[in-house]
Protein backbone atom coordinates (compact mmCIF):
# COMPACT_ATOMS: atom_id res chain seq x y z
CA UNK A 1 0.00 0.00 0.00
CA UNK A 2 1.31 3.42 -0.90
CA UNK A 3 0.80 6.18 1.63
CA UNK A 4 -1.07 9.05 0.00
CA UNK A 5 0.35 11.40 2.61
CA UNK A 6 3.92 10.40 1.73
CA UNK A 7 3.19 10.47 -1.99
CA UNK A 8 1.72 13.98 -1.75
CA UNK A 9 4.61 15.28 0.35
CA UNK A 10 7.23 13.86 -2.04
CA UNK A 11 5.39 15.17 -5.10
CA UNK A 12 5.20 18.64 -3.59
CA UNK A 13 8.90 18.58 -2.75
CA UNK A 14 9.85 17.46 -6.27
CA UNK A 15 7.81 20.33 -7.70
CA UNK A 16 9.44 22.88 -5.38
CA UNK A 17 12.88 21.43 -6.11
CA UNK A 18 12.29 21.66 -9.86
CA UNK A 19 11.38 25.34 -9.58
CA UNK A 20 14.39 26.00 -7.35
CA UNK A 21 16.84 24.26 -9.70
CA UNK A 22 15.32 25.94 -12.77
CA UNK A 23 15.78 29.31 -11.07
CA UNK A 24 19.45 28.46 -10.62
CA UNK A 25 19.71 27.62 -14.33
CA UNK A 26 18.01 30.91 -15.23
CA UNK A 27 20.51 32.69 -13.01
CA UNK A 28 23.46 31.36 -14.99
CA UNK A 29 24.24 28.03 -13.30
CA UNK A 30 24.97 25.10 -15.60
CA UNK A 31 24.80 21.34 -15.35
CA UNK A 32 28.23 19.94 -16.15
CA UNK A 33 28.89 16.96 -18.42
CA UNK A 34 31.30 14.07 -18.53
CA UNK A 35 32.53 12.04 -21.45
CA UNK A 36 31.32 8.50 -20.91
CA UNK A 37 31.80 5.32 -22.90
CA UNK A 38 28.67 4.17 -24.65
CA UNK A 39 28.22 0.38 -24.71
CA UNK A 40 27.99 -1.11 -28.18
CA UNK A 41 24.82 -2.89 -29.20
CA UNK A 42 24.88 -6.45 -30.39
CA UNK A 43 25.94 -6.62 -34.02
CA UNK A 44 27.56 -3.21 -34.01
CA UNK A 45 31.25 -2.52 -34.44
CA UNK A 46 33.40 -3.28 -31.45
CA UNK A 47 34.95 0.19 -31.70
CA UNK A 48 34.50 2.28 -28.59
CA UNK A 49 31.76 4.90 -28.74
CA UNK A 50 31.55 7.90 -26.45
CA UNK A 51 28.81 10.28 -25.43
CA UNK A 52 28.32 13.26 -23.16
CA UNK A 53 26.34 12.52 -19.98
CA UNK A 54 24.80 15.25 -17.86
CA UNK A 55 25.96 15.17 -14.23
CA UNK A 56 22.54 16.02 -12.83
CA UNK A 57 23.21 14.31 -9.52
CA UNK A 58 26.27 16.46 -8.89
CA UNK A 59 24.28 19.59 -9.78
CA UNK A 60 21.55 18.62 -7.30
CA UNK A 61 24.14 17.94 -4.58
CA UNK A 62 25.78 21.32 -5.20
CA UNK A 63 22.47 23.00 -4.41
CA UNK A 64 21.63 20.80 -1.41
CA UNK A 65 21.49 23.80 0.96
CA UNK A 66 18.86 25.61 -1.11
CA UNK A 67 16.83 22.42 -1.51
CA UNK A 68 16.93 21.68 2.23
CA UNK A 69 15.47 25.12 2.95
CA UNK A 70 12.38 24.53 0.80
CA UNK A 71 9.07 24.46 2.74
CA UNK A 72 8.23 20.90 1.62
CA UNK A 73 11.64 19.45 2.53
CA UNK A 74 11.19 19.08 6.30
CA UNK A 75 7.75 17.47 5.95
CA UNK A 76 8.97 14.98 3.32
CA UNK A 77 11.98 14.02 5.44
CA UNK A 78 9.83 13.52 8.57
CA UNK A 79 7.61 11.07 6.67
CA UNK A 80 10.52 9.22 5.08
CA UNK A 81 12.03 8.59 8.52
CA UNK A 82 9.19 6.13 9.24
CA UNK A 83 9.15 4.63 5.74
CA UNK A 84 9.48 0.85 6.03
CA UNK A 85 11.70 0.37 2.99
CA UNK A 86 14.06 3.31 3.62
CA UNK A 87 17.23 1.27 4.11
CA UNK A 88 16.42 -1.08 1.21
CA UNK A 89 15.81 1.95 -1.02
CA UNK A 90 19.17 3.46 -0.07
CA UNK A 91 20.93 0.18 -0.79
CA UNK A 92 19.15 -0.25 -4.11
CA UNK A 93 19.93 3.33 -5.20
CA UNK A 94 23.59 3.13 -4.21
CA UNK A 95 23.33 5.56 -1.32
CA UNK A 96 24.21 3.21 1.53
CA UNK A 97 28.00 3.67 1.71
CA UNK A 98 27.79 5.12 5.25
CA UNK A 99 24.44 3.62 6.19
CA UNK A 100 25.66 2.23 9.51
CA UNK A 101 26.88 5.65 10.71
CA UNK A 102 23.94 7.69 9.43
CA UNK A 103 21.17 8.89 11.72
CA UNK A 104 17.53 8.44 10.77
CA UNK A 105 17.06 11.98 9.45
CA UNK A 106 20.32 11.78 7.51
CA UNK A 107 19.10 8.59 5.85
CA UNK A 108 15.80 10.23 4.98
CA UNK A 109 17.55 13.30 3.56
CA UNK A 110 19.83 11.12 1.45
CA UNK A 111 16.83 9.16 0.17
CA UNK A 112 15.12 12.42 -0.79
CA UNK A 113 18.18 13.54 -2.77
CA UNK A 114 18.34 10.16 -4.53
CA UNK A 115 14.67 10.46 -5.42
CA UNK A 116 15.36 13.83 -7.06
CA UNK A 117 18.26 12.33 -9.00
CA UNK A 118 15.97 9.53 -10.15
CA UNK A 119 13.30 11.98 -11.34
CA UNK A 120 15.72 14.33 -13.13
CA UNK A 121 18.26 11.76 -14.31
CA UNK A 122 20.55 13.32 -16.99
CA UNK A 123 18.35 16.40 -17.36
CA UNK A 124 19.78 19.87 -17.88
CA UNK A 125 16.45 21.67 -17.78
CA UNK A 126 14.12 21.49 -14.80
CA UNK A 127 11.17 23.45 -16.16
CA UNK A 128 8.37 20.99 -15.42
CA UNK A 129 5.83 23.16 -17.25
CA UNK A 130 7.34 22.50 -20.69
CA UNK A 131 6.93 18.75 -20.53
CA UNK A 132 4.13 18.26 -18.04
CA UNK A 133 3.22 14.71 -19.06
CA UNK A 134 6.85 13.59 -19.14
CA UNK A 135 7.54 15.19 -15.76
CA UNK A 136 4.55 13.49 -14.15
CA UNK A 137 5.56 10.17 -15.68
CA UNK A 138 9.08 10.50 -14.26
CA UNK A 139 7.74 11.38 -10.80
CA UNK A 140 5.31 8.47 -10.82
CA UNK A 141 8.03 6.02 -11.91
CA UNK A 142 10.40 7.25 -9.18
CA UNK A 143 7.68 6.94 -6.52
CA UNK A 144 6.89 3.43 -7.74
CA UNK A 145 10.53 2.41 -7.32
CA UNK A 146 10.48 3.86 -3.81
CA UNK A 147 7.31 1.94 -2.98
CA UNK A 148 8.76 -1.32 -4.30
CA UNK A 149 11.53 -1.11 -1.73
CA UNK A 150 8.94 -1.30 1.06
CA UNK A 151 7.63 -4.60 -0.27
CA UNK A 152 10.94 -6.05 -1.37
CA UNK A 153 10.79 -8.80 1.22
CA UNK A 154 8.54 -11.63 0.05
CA UNK A 155 8.00 -12.67 3.66
CA UNK A 156 6.58 -9.34 4.89
CA UNK A 157 3.09 -9.81 6.31
CA UNK A 158 0.66 -6.90 6.59
CA UNK A 159 -2.34 -6.92 8.93
CA UNK A 160 -5.00 -4.23 8.47
CA UNK A 161 -7.84 -3.62 10.94
CA UNK A 162 -10.47 -0.95 11.54
CA UNK A 163 -10.41 1.31 14.59
CA UNK A 164 -13.62 2.82 15.96
CA UNK A 165 -14.25 5.59 18.53
CA UNK A 166 -11.01 7.45 17.74
CA UNK A 167 -10.18 10.30 15.40
CA UNK A 168 -6.84 11.89 14.53
CA UNK A 169 -6.29 15.28 12.95
CA UNK A 170 -3.33 14.13 10.81
CA UNK A 171 -3.77 11.90 7.76
CA UNK A 172 -1.47 9.31 9.28
CA UNK A 173 -0.02 8.67 12.73
CA UNK A 174 3.02 6.37 12.87
CA UNK A 175 3.19 4.99 16.42
CA UNK A 176 6.16 2.65 16.05
CA UNK A 177 8.08 1.20 13.15
CA UNK A 178 5.58 -1.05 11.39
CA UNK A 179 2.46 0.27 13.18
CA UNK A 180 0.43 3.14 11.72
CA UNK A 181 -3.03 4.63 12.24
CA UNK A 182 -4.42 6.25 9.08
CA UNK A 183 -7.45 8.15 7.89
CA UNK A 184 -9.73 6.69 5.25
CA UNK A 185 -8.26 7.60 1.87
CA UNK A 186 -4.72 8.09 3.23
CA UNK A 187 -3.60 4.68 1.95
CA UNK A 188 -3.81 3.09 -1.47
CA UNK A 189 -4.66 -0.53 -2.06
CA UNK A 190 -6.79 -1.15 1.04
CA UNK A 191 -9.03 -4.24 0.87
CA UNK A 192 -12.69 -4.12 -0.07
CA UNK A 193 -14.79 -4.00 3.08
CA UNK A 194 -12.41 -1.78 5.03
CA UNK A 195 -14.13 1.40 3.87
CA UNK A 196 -16.35 3.31 6.24
CA UNK A 197 -16.51 6.05 8.84
CA UNK A 198 -13.56 4.78 10.88
CA UNK A 199 -9.78 4.80 11.01
CA UNK A 200 -7.45 2.11 9.69
CA UNK A 201 -4.62 0.56 11.68
CA UNK A 202 -1.86 -1.20 9.73
CA UNK A 203 0.82 -3.49 11.15
CA UNK A 204 3.62 -4.92 9.01
CA UNK A 205 6.22 -7.45 10.11
CA UNK A 206 8.89 -9.44 8.30
CA UNK A 207 8.19 -13.01 9.26
CA UNK A 208 8.39 -16.11 7.11
CA UNK A 209 5.57 -17.85 8.97
CA UNK A 210 2.10 -16.40 8.43
CA UNK A 211 0.68 -17.88 11.64
CA UNK A 212 3.49 -16.41 13.75
CA UNK A 213 3.07 -13.04 12.06
CA UNK A 214 -0.68 -13.05 12.72
CA UNK A 215 -0.14 -13.98 16.36
CA UNK A 216 2.32 -11.12 16.71
CA UNK A 217 -0.12 -8.78 14.94
CA UNK A 218 -2.93 -9.70 17.32
CA UNK A 219 -0.67 -8.96 20.32
CA UNK A 220 0.29 -5.57 18.88
CA UNK A 221 -3.36 -4.65 18.27
CA UNK A 222 -4.29 -5.71 21.80
CA UNK A 223 -1.49 -3.57 23.23
CA UNK A 224 -2.60 -0.64 21.09
CA UNK A 225 -6.24 -0.94 22.14
CA UNK A 226 -5.27 -1.18 25.83
CA UNK A 227 -3.09 1.93 25.54
CA UNK A 228 -5.78 3.92 23.73
CA UNK A 229 -8.38 3.02 26.36
CA UNK A 230 -6.07 4.10 29.17
CA UNK A 231 -5.01 7.24 27.30
CA UNK A 232 -8.56 8.38 26.63
CA UNK A 233 -11.90 7.42 28.02
CA UNK A 234 -12.17 3.71 27.25
CA UNK A 235 -14.49 4.10 24.26
CA UNK A 236 -12.15 2.88 21.48
CA UNK A 237 -12.71 -0.53 19.86
CA UNK A 238 -11.37 -2.64 17.02
CA UNK A 239 -13.59 -3.98 14.27
CA UNK A 240 -14.47 -7.66 14.44
CA UNK A 241 -12.89 -8.31 11.02
CA UNK A 242 -9.34 -7.62 9.82
CA UNK A 243 -7.44 -8.44 6.61
CA UNK A 244 -3.99 -9.85 5.98
CA UNK A 245 -1.70 -10.52 3.04
CA UNK A 246 1.92 -11.30 2.25
CA UNK A 247 3.01 -7.96 0.86
CA UNK A 248 6.03 -8.95 -1.22
CA UNK A 249 4.18 -11.78 -2.90
CA UNK A 250 1.50 -9.39 -4.17
CA UNK A 251 -1.26 -11.74 -3.07
CA UNK A 252 -4.86 -10.80 -2.32
CA UNK A 253 -6.20 -9.60 1.01
CA UNK A 254 -7.65 -12.40 3.14
CA UNK A 255 -10.17 -11.69 5.91
CA UNK A 256 -9.39 -12.82 9.45
CA UNK A 257 -11.66 -12.65 12.50
CA UNK A 258 -10.44 -10.64 15.47
CA UNK A 259 -13.48 -11.33 17.64
CA UNK A 260 -15.92 -8.96 19.28
CA UNK A 261 -14.27 -5.74 20.43
CA UNK A 262 -17.21 -3.93 21.98
CA UNK A 263 -19.11 -0.92 20.76
CA UNK A 264 -17.65 2.61 20.85
CA UNK A 265 -19.38 5.39 22.75
CA UNK A 266 -18.53 8.93 21.73
CA UNK A 267 -15.19 9.85 20.18
CA UNK A 268 -11.63 10.22 21.48
CA UNK A 269 -9.86 13.00 19.55
CA UNK A 270 -6.06 13.03 19.30
CA UNK A 271 -4.76 16.36 18.04
CA UNK A 272 -1.49 16.83 16.19
CA UNK A 273 0.01 18.29 19.39
CA UNK A 274 -0.86 15.08 21.29
CA UNK A 275 0.71 12.66 18.79
CA UNK A 276 4.15 12.52 20.42
CA UNK A 277 2.54 12.06 23.82
CA UNK A 278 0.45 9.17 22.49
CA UNK A 279 3.49 7.51 20.89
CA UNK A 280 5.38 7.60 24.16
CA UNK A 281 2.37 6.43 26.14
CA UNK A 282 1.72 3.43 23.85
CA UNK A 283 5.35 2.39 24.14
CA UNK A 284 5.25 2.75 27.93
CA UNK A 285 2.06 0.72 28.37
CA UNK A 286 3.40 -2.03 26.09
CA UNK A 287 6.59 -2.32 28.17
CA UNK A 288 5.06 -1.93 31.64
CA UNK A 289 1.75 -3.80 31.34
CA UNK A 290 1.50 -5.97 34.49
CA UNK A 291 1.34 -9.77 34.42
CA UNK A 292 0.18 -12.32 36.97
CA UNK A 293 -0.87 -10.06 39.85
CA UNK A 294 -3.83 -8.08 41.18
CA UNK A 295 -2.99 -5.12 38.93
CA UNK A 296 -3.02 -7.34 35.83
CA UNK A 297 -6.37 -8.82 36.87
CA UNK A 298 -7.83 -5.36 37.49
CA UNK A 299 -6.54 -4.16 34.11
CA UNK A 300 -8.25 -7.09 32.41
CA UNK A 301 -11.54 -6.36 34.21
CA UNK A 302 -11.22 -2.73 33.06
CA UNK A 303 -10.82 -3.89 29.45
CA UNK A 304 -13.76 -6.29 29.74
CA UNK A 305 -15.88 -3.44 31.05
CA UNK A 306 -14.87 -1.29 28.06
CA UNK A 307 -16.22 -3.96 25.71
CA UNK A 308 -19.74 -3.88 27.15
CA UNK A 309 -22.41 -2.08 25.17
CA UNK A 310 -23.77 -0.27 28.25
CA UNK A 311 -22.09 1.57 31.12
CA UNK A 312 -24.50 -0.24 33.47
CA UNK A 313 -23.21 -3.60 32.21
CA UNK A 314 -19.63 -2.42 32.73
CA UNK A 315 -20.16 -1.20 36.29
CA UNK A 316 -19.66 -4.56 38.02
CA UNK A 317 -16.43 -5.23 36.08
CA UNK A 318 -15.03 -1.85 37.03
CA UNK A 319 -16.05 -2.12 40.69
CA UNK A 320 -14.54 -5.62 40.90
CA UNK A 321 -11.29 -4.19 39.52
CA UNK A 322 -11.33 -1.44 42.15
CA UNK A 323 -12.03 -3.97 44.92
CA UNK A 324 -9.04 -6.03 43.79
CA UNK A 325 -6.85 -2.94 44.03
CA UNK A 326 -8.30 -1.21 47.10
CA UNK A 327 -10.40 -3.57 49.21
CA UNK A 328 -8.53 -6.85 49.93
CA UNK A 329 -10.53 -7.18 53.17
CA UNK A 330 -13.68 -7.82 51.10
CA UNK A 331 -16.84 -5.78 50.37
CA UNK A 332 -18.14 -6.28 53.91
CA UNK A 333 -15.40 -3.99 55.20
CA UNK A 334 -16.98 -0.97 53.51
CA UNK A 335 -13.56 0.58 52.86
CA UNK A 336 -13.70 0.87 49.08
CA UNK A 337 -15.51 4.19 48.71
CA UNK A 338 -13.30 6.01 51.21
CA UNK A 339 -10.08 4.72 49.66
CA UNK A 340 -11.18 5.72 46.15
CA UNK A 341 -11.96 9.20 47.46
CA UNK A 342 -8.60 9.43 49.22
CA UNK A 343 -6.74 8.73 45.98
CA UNK A 344 -8.98 10.47 43.47
CA UNK A 345 -10.18 13.62 45.23
CA UNK A 346 -8.70 16.58 47.01
CA UNK A 347 -9.22 16.80 50.75
CA UNK A 348 -12.16 19.19 50.49
CA UNK A 349 -13.98 16.94 47.98
CA UNK A 350 -13.21 13.63 49.69
CA UNK A 351 -16.53 13.31 51.56
CA UNK A 352 -18.50 14.12 48.42
CA UNK A 353 -16.70 11.47 46.36
CA UNK A 354 -17.06 8.90 49.16
CA UNK A 355 -20.85 9.33 49.05
CA UNK A 356 -20.82 9.09 45.26
CA UNK A 357 -18.85 5.84 45.24
CA UNK A 358 -21.19 4.42 47.89
CA UNK A 359 -24.10 5.25 45.57
CA UNK A 360 -22.30 3.44 42.76
CA UNK A 361 -22.16 0.25 44.85
CA UNK A 362 -25.86 0.62 45.65
CA UNK A 363 -26.56 1.02 41.93
CA UNK A 364 -24.56 -2.14 41.21
CA UNK A 365 -26.72 -4.17 43.59
CA UNK A 366 -29.88 -2.80 41.93
CA UNK A 367 -28.52 -3.76 38.51
CA UNK A 368 -27.73 -7.28 39.73
CA UNK A 369 -31.23 -7.90 41.09
CA UNK A 370 -32.83 -6.28 38.03
CA UNK A 371 -34.49 -3.30 39.68
CA UNK A 372 -32.31 -0.58 38.15
CA UNK A 373 -33.53 1.46 35.22
CA UNK A 374 -31.07 3.30 32.98
CA UNK A 375 -31.17 7.07 33.40
CA UNK A 376 -28.73 9.91 32.82
CA UNK A 377 -27.63 10.24 36.45
CA UNK A 378 -26.97 6.52 36.80
CA UNK A 379 -25.02 6.35 33.55
CA UNK A 380 -22.91 9.32 34.63
CA UNK A 381 -22.23 7.59 37.95
CA UNK A 382 -21.10 4.41 36.18
CA UNK A 383 -18.84 6.41 33.87
CA UNK A 384 -17.28 8.16 36.88
CA UNK A 385 -16.33 4.77 38.32
CA UNK A 386 -14.71 3.83 35.01
CA UNK A 387 -12.82 7.15 34.91
CA UNK A 388 -11.43 6.73 38.44
CA UNK A 389 -10.34 3.16 37.70
CA UNK A 390 -8.69 4.21 34.44
CA UNK A 391 -6.84 7.06 36.17
CA UNK A 392 -5.49 4.77 38.89
CA UNK A 393 -4.42 2.03 36.46
CA UNK A 394 -2.77 4.57 34.18
CA UNK A 395 -0.85 6.25 36.97
CA UNK A 396 0.38 2.99 38.49
CA UNK A 397 1.53 1.66 35.10
CA UNK A 398 3.26 4.96 34.31
CA UNK A 399 4.97 4.98 37.71
CA UNK A 400 3.17 8.04 39.10
CA UNK A 401 1.62 6.02 41.94
CA UNK A 402 3.00 3.19 44.06
CA UNK A 403 1.34 -0.17 43.20
CA UNK A 404 0.38 -0.58 46.88
CA UNK A 405 -2.67 1.63 46.57
CA UNK A 406 -4.20 0.36 49.83
CA UNK A 407 -1.24 1.56 51.88
CA UNK A 408 -1.16 4.90 50.05
CA UNK A 409 -4.90 5.48 50.51
CA UNK A 410 -4.77 4.60 54.23
CA UNK A 411 -1.82 6.96 54.74
CA UNK A 412 -3.82 9.77 53.15
CA UNK A 413 -6.87 9.00 55.27
CA UNK A 414 -4.72 8.94 58.43
CA UNK A 415 -3.11 12.30 57.67
CA UNK A 416 -4.72 14.91 59.95
CA UNK A 417 -6.28 17.86 58.21
CA UNK A 418 -4.96 21.37 59.01
CA UNK A 419 -6.40 22.84 62.21
CA UNK A 420 -7.59 26.44 62.41
CA UNK A 421 -6.21 28.31 65.46
CA UNK A 422 -7.97 31.41 66.78
CA UNK A 423 -5.63 34.24 67.72
CA UNK A 424 -7.42 35.95 70.60
CA UNK A 425 -5.55 39.23 70.37
CA UNK A 426 -6.74 40.04 66.86
CA UNK A 427 -9.50 37.56 66.24
CA UNK A 428 -7.73 36.43 63.06
CA UNK A 429 -7.64 32.83 61.91
CA UNK A 430 -4.14 31.32 61.70
CA UNK A 431 -3.77 28.18 59.56
CA UNK A 432 -0.55 26.23 60.25
CA UNK A 433 1.56 25.37 57.19
CA UNK A 434 1.48 21.65 56.30
CA UNK A 435 4.76 19.74 56.35
CA UNK A 436 6.51 19.84 52.95
CA UNK A 437 6.14 16.75 50.77
CA UNK A 438 9.49 15.34 49.59
CA UNK A 439 10.09 15.49 45.83
CA UNK A 440 9.25 12.21 44.12
CA UNK A 441 6.92 11.07 46.92
CA UNK A 442 3.61 9.67 45.46
CA UNK A 443 1.68 12.37 47.29
CA UNK A 444 3.63 15.00 45.36
CA UNK A 445 1.85 13.97 42.12
CA UNK A 446 -1.41 12.70 43.54
CA UNK A 447 -3.66 15.70 42.92
CA UNK A 448 -2.85 16.16 39.27
CA UNK A 449 -2.24 12.54 38.24
CA UNK A 450 -4.92 10.53 40.03
CA UNK A 451 -7.88 12.79 39.29
CA UNK A 452 -10.02 11.49 36.41
CA UNK A 453 -9.50 13.16 33.04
Amino acid sequence: MRSRQLETALTEFVAEAADCLQAEIAGGAEVSFELAEKPARRGESAARLYCYRALTGAFIEQHATQLASLPAHAHAVSLLVDFEGLDRYLVGMGGAADLGRMKAYERAGTALRLLLEDVFDEQTDFDRRTEIAQHQERVEAALARLEQSAGASASEVTLLATLHGLTITSDELALTRGLTIAQQGALRGVPDGAEGDHLLVVFSVEDGDLDDALARGREVLEDLLRALRLFGDGRVTLGALAWTRITGAGGPWNPVALGAGGRPHGMLVVSAEQEDELRGFCNLVSRRAPHGNELAWALRRFELGCEHASSYEALSDHLMALRALLEPEGPASGLLAGRIAALCATAEDRAKLTKRMTKAQTLERAIIVGTAEEHAAGLALARDVADHLRALLRDVICGHLDPNLVLLADELLATPEPVEDVVEETGAIAVPEPAPIPAGHPLDQLTQSALPV
